[in-house]
């Protein structure tokens, strides 16, 4: 006779977001010195994933371990971070190719347009859910943000491999750190803010869009705004507080050569810039998270619910 035996339980891993950094981090060094090895064209899109979707990645695991309810799974998370940002960037490329054009306007209306479609995705993606808290609401939307951001940054990488001298992998790694680094701060940062907001409101019959879920989507819109835009501010700045600039010939016209001071000076503003946009976003962030723990609050008196169908109906 044969005898059954119990399945062996699954080991535990305290940190699966630091596994997920760490041997993602080794496979990313190790296809970029076989690529500058081999001149192998064939793993670039490997670079451009790898680079693109780490560290969103991390995070999305980093925060599905602080979710409040089970119905937040490791496949709805996949599915919000993948859904998501297809859908937001899909969205958000249609609406800018026909509603902005270069303008002083123009950062105002990529914050307008990418924050509202990625809460549209988010509150779409999440509607059947029975229990909204706003801690879920965060996780699902640093997921969805999280998700766009990957995707941008995939686009961008992808981008970047074309230059005037051919193709340029060096490039390509080089927005990936950049756009690493800066990622916790940025898409993921904005939509689990408004997530919060939302689900703080809605319920499992309606999603609930009330004034302050509209301030909110406004003030997250304006830190997109004001983050895309620091480059643009910094110069204006740097120009303002020095002697001007000085122009040379080249053979594609003439171009500002600046002094040593101006380009450190626009650096440190540009970077202090986004220091203070950002950390007024982790402030908001981190407000909205510690509010949840106190007294539930009442049901929101004035707001346009959207009544959810049920699944099946």
């Amino acid at each position: 006779m044969a005898q059954s035996y119990p399945a062996p339980a699954a080991p535990m891993i305290r940190r699966p977001w630091l596994r997920i950094l760490s041997v993602g981090l080794a496979l990313w060094i190790a296809t970029i010195v076989v690529i500058f090895l081999t001149g192998n064209p064939n793993l670039v899109p490997t670079l451009v994933l790898l680079g693109s979707f780490l560290v969103p990645v991390t995070f999305v695991a980093w925060a599905f371990q602080r979710r409040e309810t089970g119905e937040i799974t490791p496949a709805f998370i996949l599915n919000t971070f993948l859904a998501g940002g297809v859908l937001g960037v899909l969205a958000a490329s249609l609406l800018e190719s026909y509603l902005l054009r270069p303008s002083w306007w123009l950062f105002l209306g990529v914050g307008l347009i990418e924050e509202a479609v990625k809460l549209a995705a988010l509150a779409f993606l999440t509607r059947h859910l029975h229990a909204k808290s706003v801690r879920d609401g965060i996780i699902l939307g640093a997921s969805v943000g999280f998700g766009f951001a990957a995707f941008e940054t995939a686009g961008y990488s992808f981008t970047a491999l074309f230059t005037i001298d051919g193709l340029s992998l060096t490039q390509v790694v080089q927005t990936e750190l950049l756009r690493s680094v800066i990622a916790p701060f940025g898409h993921g940062l904005w939509t689990a803010i408004l997530g919060g907001v939302l689900f703080s409101a809605s319920t499992r019959e309606h999603i609930t869009i009330t004034r302050r879920l509209i301030l909110a989507y406004l003030g997250v819109a304006l830190l997109h705004a004001l983050w895309d835009s620091m480059h643009v501010i910094a110069l204006f700045l740097t120009l303002l507080l020095t002697e001007g600039v000085k122009y040379q010939a080249t053979p594609h016209g003439w171009l500002v050569r600046p002094s040593g001071g101006q380009v450190m000076l626009f650096t440190g503003l540009q970077w202090t810039g986004l220091a203070v946009v950002s950390l007024v976003g982790v402030i908001w962030l981190r407000a909205l998270a510690a509010a949840r723990r106190g007294p539930q609050a009442p049901a929101p008196r004035y707001g346009w619910r959207v009544p959810i169908r049920p699944p099946g109906t």
